[in-house]
């Protein structure tokens, strides 16, 4: 991977980091969240007109694979909140749903032709391990395999419907930003997944709570817009330059990001346990780095 590739999804991966940590300020999640993507639609429809020539004549196959993705990312988001809606435990839910890092390499290799060196494979599972471990409680083994050992409830069935939700929408991903350029193919991906979440909203009688959280949040909405829009960008020009099965495990550092900000700003704790994880991470984006 190329070092200017590698800047791409880190920077993507601090920016991911603070759109989440704005989500976290703000008052009502859902609804901010629209604004939020409605804000970046706006800028990115700002730049599509200030940019010289026309937009690129636009395929049927990267129409359906924009849509795919942007439902696939939707219900990863929509499954992850019904998860945690059954008063299931962060500790439980959140390594479920990073599942998806296992599917990706998988389908990168099935269906992409991408090879892995043995290197990169290891960086590979230290991501994986550093990713899952982030928000444990303990590392004895009732505790590392306490996700595992719940049964097939309804909570632990939607966050792992979320994590190969999301390994597909990066399949769809990495192939439209092969096929057609990664700013369009972000922009038509904003677009519709503010489509799918504006679907869901309205069909659920939003429009007072929208109203609402603009009066409260509208400051960090209009923050919220450039700083999404400093996640996609970045990492779908990085996604043309890189496998998908390394870059999506690079972005994981944001999880390592969100730690620091954690520690640093909002005062939280950083046991053993989130200092390991952090480490574990940090050695894998370097293993693939020099994979």
């Amino acid at each position: 991977m190329s070092t200017f590739a590698l800047l791409l999804l880190l920077g993507s991966a601090v920016m991911h980091a603070a759109w989440n940590l704005l989500v976290k300020h703000s008052g009502d999640k859902i609804a901010f969240i629209w604004w939020m993507f409605a804000a970046s639609l706006i800028l990115m429809q700002a730049t599509v007109l200030a940019l010289p020539g026309a937009m690129p004549d636009l395929s049927w196959p990267v129409l359906l694979l924009a849509i795919a993705g942007a439902g696939c990312f939707a219900l990863f988001h929509l499954l992850n909140g019904m998860a945690y809606r059954q008063d299931a435990d962060l500790s439980l839910i959140y390594p479920l749903s990073q599942t998806s890092m296992l599917w990706v390499p998988l389908w990168g290799v099935l269906f992409l032709g991408e090879k892995l060196s043995a290197q990169g494979l290891f960086g590979i599972l230290l991501v994986v391990a550093g990713a899952y471990g982030v928000q444990l409680q303990t590392l004895a083994p009732t505790g590392v395999l306490r996700p595992f050992r719940e049964g097939f409830n309804p909570a632990i069935l939607c966050a792992l419907g979320a994590g190969l939700s999301y390994s597909f929408g990066a399949l769809s991903d990495k192939t439209g930003v092969g096929l057609y350029s990664p700013f369009y193919f972000t922009y038509l991906l904003v677009i519709f997944m503010w489509l799918f979440l504006s679907l869901n909203l309205f069909r659920a009688g939003f429009g007072g709570r929208l109203k609402a959280e603009w009066n409260r949040s509208r400051h960090l909405v209009l923050l919220a817009g450039p700083v999404l829009m400093g996640s996609f960008l970045p990492f779908r020009f990085g996604l043309q330059m890189a496998p998908v099965s390394y870059a999506v495990q690079i972005r994981q550092a944001s999880l390592l990001v969100g730690v620091l900000v954690g520690v640093m700003f909002l005062k939280e704790s950083c046991g053993r346990i989130r200092l390991l994880s952090a480490g574990l991470i940090i050695a894998g984006v370097v293993a693939i780095r020099l994979s």
